[in-house]
């Protein structure tokens, strides 16, 4: 009897987390389908409100590191002024996270219908309760096909810019 209670908190306590894994992992992809919704929509406040307070936003530009301060503020209103943002929609996710479940990664590939298709990754945290980003980054996908034509094309534009700033 005494293996038996045994077995059955285990399975108690397996199937509890396993519970509890499967709110987060849902919750994480609600919140995630929402930023990505709020930038298409240009909602600002939204958007920013999916952060922590000292999160960032990595761009796909070598200079491109946002903390969530006033610069990245002035960015997404000048750039969600007119009304539009950018669309980008998941169509793969993976979620991940600490054994305390307080941290949660997560790598996706998104596709806009402008640019073609991305790899996003993010850091979230569980406040109060609730997930939020604590850093997204973006990354262009380049066939390794056509790799050596992009690196040089990435090489002689860092070079043209760099030149410029002399």
């Amino acid at each position: 009897m005494k293996k038996f209670l045994c077995l059955m908190s285990l399975v108690f306590v397996f199937g509890a987390v396993s519970a509890r894994a499967s709110d987060d992992k849902a919750a994480i992809n609600t919140l995630v389908d929402a930023f990505h919704e709020a930038a298409a929509q240009a909602d600002q406040e939204r958007y920013l409100g999916f952060f922590t307070k000292d999160g960032v936003f990595m761009g796909t530009d070598d200079w491109e590191r946002w903390p969530l301060n006033p610069d990245f503020k002035t960015y997404v209103a000048e750039r969600f002024k007119g009304g539009t943002g950018w669309t980008y929609k998941s169509v793969e996710r993976h979620i991940a996270f600490a054994p305390d479940h307080k941290m949660a990664w997560f790598d996706e590939i998104t596709k806009s219908e402008k640019w073609g298709t991305f790899r996003g990754t993010g850091v979230l945290l569980k406040q109060d309760g609730a997930w939020k980003i604590a850093h997204y980054s973006m990354s262009v996908l380049v066939p390794n096909e056509v790799w050596v034509a992009v690196s040089d094309l990435t090489k002689a534009a860092v070079a043209k810019r760099n030149s410029e700033k002399k």
